[in-house]
Formats: C-alpha cells, sequence, structure tokens
C-alpha cells in the first residue's frame, strides 16, 4: 500500500514539473519594453501577448497581435522578463522562429515581423503565404 502511495506521489510530482508548452516567437528589446508600457496603460495584470495567424489578407494569411487574458489548450508560453507572449497551437508551425519588433520613428512606426517561413508577403506587409 505505501509503495502505491509513494508512486502515486512521485507521478503527481514529475507532472508538477512537466515544462509548459514553448514557442520559437522571439521578442526584441524594444517589442518587450513597448508591450510592457502598454500592459502598464491597460492597469491589468491578468493579460498576456497573443500571437496568431489566420486565414485572410491578400497573400492568403494574417497576423494578430492583440492581449488576451484567455489561456487555451494547446497554446504555447514564453516569458520576456515579465511579459508572456501565448501562441495557439495552430500557429506556433507558422510563427517557429519569427521575430517581432517595434519601431517609432519619422520613417516607420508599430511593430513588425520578420518571419522566416513566410514564402512570400503583400506590399502592405500584414499578410503572407
Amino acid at each position: 500500500m505505501s509503495t502505491q502511495t509513494s508512486e502515486a506521489t512521485t507521478t503527481s510530482a514529475e507532472t508538477a514539473a512537466a515544462p509548459a508548452k514553448t514557442h520559437g516567437v522571439e521578442l526584441s528589446t524594444p517589442a518587450i519594453e513597448k508591450v510592457r508600457s502598454l500592459l502598464d496603460q491597460e492597469g491589468r495584470v491578468d493579460l498576456r501577448l497573443r500571437v496568431a495567424v489566420q486565414p485572410g489578407g491578400c497573400s492568403g494569411l494574417i497576423y494578430q497581435l492583440y492581449f488576451d487574458e484567455r489561456t487555451l489548450d494547446g497554446d504555447a508560453v514564453r516569458d520576456y522578463d515579465g511579459v508572456e507572449v501565448v501562441v495557439d497551437k495552430m500557429s506556433v508551425p507558422y510563427l517557429d522562429g519569427a521575430t517581432i519588433d517595434f519601431a517609432d520613428t519619422i520613417e516607420k512606426q508599430g511593430f513588425t515581423i520578420d518571419n522566416p517561413n513566410a514564402g512570400s508577403s503583400c506590399a502592405c506587409g500584414d499578410s503572407f503565404s
């Protein structure tokens, strides 16, 4: 009887120590700082940045970046110095190795995504295939 209890305890401990799913999306330092600033403006501690790929746009797929309080089954989560980034399980393969940056210059403002998985993109830069 004590052997079964010991095994169950070990199994529970192993389950608790199992690493969460992660993803290969990178955030640049300026992107981390901007996301942190936007989260501070929201004033909520339960939000994280969700990055997703959805059908649409002139090239077939579009990127979506938004704040989300939900955690969905199969989500991959990665922490960047206190900024959590979540990618849904369907988007993970499309975004593996992608880098999200933020620029605030006279020439360019906003988030950009450099994605090695994109075969082509449209002129507006919002969609890819």
